[in-house]
């Protein structure tokens, strides 16, 4: 009886001292302590960034292409229109074909087969690959094929390549919430599985898949490593008009304009990395707001 209530008093003193101990104390202190150094950082980050660019934030940094000469006017332009082609492009090839393969290796894939646990180990590899592995891949294939590096094509093809990983994983997490009873229902009422996909499955998946599309699709927007291995043009005064045109890239232009002595080019750098996290920020917020109005609780 005596080791009985030694062994009852235990949890009862765990419980009763809990976070209260030195330890656990001085542990959660560094750990707010870190987390308000790193806000703190990216708060001084952005309001110098913001500070440095203010007066760059007017009409010109939208309508006016980039210039050596004269950067007190120069605009981002056509970095504007290449990042929104090359995104563009990018979510109408990895989108599809991403959602596409995420439901097979769901819904259809046997994991049984020792091909589709390679696959599926792969996959969560791919995701964790630098982005200018998959640079340095499309231009192997793009000079294999005799296909110019430098147009919009090849860049779309290096970004899709580095989000489709993503796109393939979240299409997957997305589907296996959905529950079992759905899927046994539709089936049990004469659906084959292919309807009952199409018309159960993948209707109640879509908030999911969007929110991590969306978010695959602002890392694309923001990476610059792929697009300049690819030999992306950091001086650009025209408008991309084409898969085969040349361009340029928000990435690219500010990493060009970083670059610069002069104190203007400086400034409207700033003003373009403002402009770029503003982008980001829609982006991100457009896919909270997704997942919140559109998520179903089961």
């Amino acid at each position: 009886m005596a080791s009985l209530g030694s062994l009852a008093t235990v949890p009862l003193k765990a419980k009763r001292e809990g976070d209260k101990n030195a330890k656990s104390i001085v542990f959660v202190g560094l750990l707010w302590f870190a987390v308000l150094f790193a806000v703190l950082c990216l708060a001084v980050l952005l309001i110098d960034t913001f500070l440095d660019g203010r007066t760059r934030l007017d009409g010109n940094l939208f309508t006016r292409y980039t210039s050596e000469v004269i950067p007190e006017t120069a605009g981002a332009r056509a970095a504007i229109l290449g990042s929104a082609l090359v995104i563009v492009l990018t979510a109408a090839m990895a989108i599809p074909l991403g959602v596409a393969a995420g439901i097979y290796l769901e819904e259809f894939a046997d994991s049984r087969r020792w091909y589709n646990r390679i696959i599926e180990v792969n996959l969560t590899n791919l995701a964790a690959v630098p982005a200018i592995v998959y640079g340095m891949l499309t231009a192997g294939v793009a000079l294999s094929i005799g296909l110019p590096r430098r147009i919009v094509l090849c860049g779309a093809i290096a970004l899709a390549l580095l989000i489709l990983p993503v796109i393939i994983l979240t299409t997957r997490e997305a589907i296996r919430a959905v529950p079992q009873e759905i899927r046994q229902g539709s089936l049990a009422l004469g659906a084959t599985p292919l309807q009952t996909v199409w018309r159960q499955t993948l209707p109640s998946a879509v908030p999911g898949i969007a929110t991590g599309s969306i978010l695959a699709l602002s890392r694309a927007l923001g990476e610059a490593a792929p697009l300049l291995l690819l030999g992306g043009l950091v001086f650009v005064n025209y408008d991309p008009n084409g898969l085969f045109s040349g361009y340029t890239v928000l990435p690219i232009q500010i990493f060009n304009w970083a670059q610069q002595s002069q104190l203007a080019f400086q400034q409207v750098a700033s003003a373009a990395i403002m402009l770029m996290l503003v982008l980001l920020l829609i982006m991100n917020t457009l896919a909270i707001i997704i997942r919140n109005r559109y998520q179903k609780r089961w």
